[in-house]
């Protein structure tokens, strides 16, 4: 049975992300703040005549999450009858999605919004911002994060995401619960050894989503297990492959490149089982940074009979984020044990929330106060909750 928990969990996420500080750990994500962002606000525009024009440049069509954010977005935006949104499908290239920025800003657009293709490169969302203050257009990015210094760069600027570090500890948390349930430690530590070795299905490298959730869903997990005196922990299996890319924390380092593909994720993992064995204890848990790649891990156990959802099937516990509607069924069907939701539909509200702010004659950031806001810069944080 599926269970929403909606609540926040404080302090658990305190004792977690306070328990990382004590070893080495990637560069902490900005602690998000409950007031207003304290940037200077630029002078108000004047309302629009009428419906102002609004693009938004999805980085791809093909992601599942983003799908449904922007399903979302145009459902939503019949209560906005001030905006007239144009959606453009950027096709994963940087150079295309540069190309309908400008042409947006030739034709004549009134704000941009940007899913950024490129996330390990300040320069890039640094030229889409300049492209946008060139033009005195706001601009709003959001879902894939850009650094603080590409935002306060601008005063008509705004980030709208989620917090990089708290997906990765609620998914922590969803594991250390699983395990911790009756006689679960136990029984999926196939071998005995008091370790639960897991996979990584890890995201898009120079991406901070994938950087945390890698590194918090574990450290979060563990920290968890050792509170509650529980008799396993979790170890990198030696299924995953091996990386000298991040901080030498015995977790960052060792991952399937799958990149947020279901497809790279089921090639990895079927070729990984072909010499690790979930029988003999090789693959006890998969952790996947999306659903889309545990959803491929998910297809490539239910190869070698693995999670299938029959009655009496053997099963690896498989977590994910999103909270993607195909994820929800496979959790429901004893497929797939966890993951964590990103509010698509309250991304798109937020986005929309603003983009009426330009419409009505506001400041971006207009009446925001009720929202969670990065102290000293303009990103507001959507909260995560956990699906199991």
């Amino acid at each position: 049975m599926k269970k929403l928990f909606a609540t926040l969990l404080t302090v658990v996420m305190i004792l977690s992300l306070a328990a990382c500080a004590e070893t080495s750990a990637p560069p902490s994500s900005p602690a998000p703040a409950d007031n207003p962002s304290s940037a200077t606000s630029p002078a108000a525009p004047q309302p629009a005549d009428g419906p102002i024009t609004v693009d938004v440049f999805w980085y791809t069509f093909a992601d599942t999450f983003l799908a449904g954010v922007r399903n979302s977005m145009i459902e939503q935006e019949e209560n906005f009858p001030n905006i007239n949104a144009r959606h453009h499908d950027s096709m994963d290239t940087q150079a295309t999605q540069i190309e309908q920025i400008q042409t947006a800003i030739m034709q004549g657009t009134d704000l941009l919004v940007v899913n950024i293709v490129t996330t390990d490169a300040e320069d890039v969302a640094l030229n889409i911002v300049n492209l946008a203050k060139n033009a005195d257009i706001p601009v709003i990015l959001f879902n894939r994060e850009v650094s603080d210094n590409v935002i306060n760069s601008y005063d008509k600027s705004v980030f709208i995401g989620t917090d990089a570090a708290e997906a990765g500890v609620f998914q922590g948390m969803a594991i250390a619960n699983f395990l911790l349930q009756g006689d679960n430690a136990s029984r999926f530590d196939v071998d005995g050894d008091g370790e639960i070795k897991y996979i990584m299905l890890r995201g898009e490298h120079g991406n901070l989503e994938a950087l945390y959730r890698t590194y918090y869903s574990v450290k979060t997990a563990n920290d968890m297990l050792a509170q509650a005196g529980a008799s396993v922990t979790l170890v990198p299996s030696a299924a995953n492959e091996t990386s000298t890319l991040y901080d030498d924390d015995g977790i960052s380092n060792f991952f399937l490149y799958a990149n947020w593909s279901a497809a790279e994720a089921f090639n990895l993992v079927n070729t990984a089982l072909s010499a690790h064995s979930p029988t003999a204890g090789d693959i006890e848990l998969a952790i996947a940074n999306n659903d889309d790649a545990a959803l491929g891990v998910i297809q490539a156990l239910n190869e070698i009979g693995f999670n299938t959802g029959a009655s009496g099937a053997p099963l690896v516990p498989v977590f994910g984020v999103d909270a993607t509607d195909v994820a929800r069924i496979a959790i429901d069907d004893g497929r797939m044990t966890g993951t964590v939701m990103q509010d698509g539909a309250g991304m798109a509200a937020a986005v929309l929330e603003l983009s009426a702010n330009i419409a009505n004659g506001n400041n971006l950031m207009a009446n925001t106060g009720h929202h969670n806001i990065d102290d000293g810069v303009n990103k507001m944080r959507i909260p995560h909750a956990i699906v199991e």
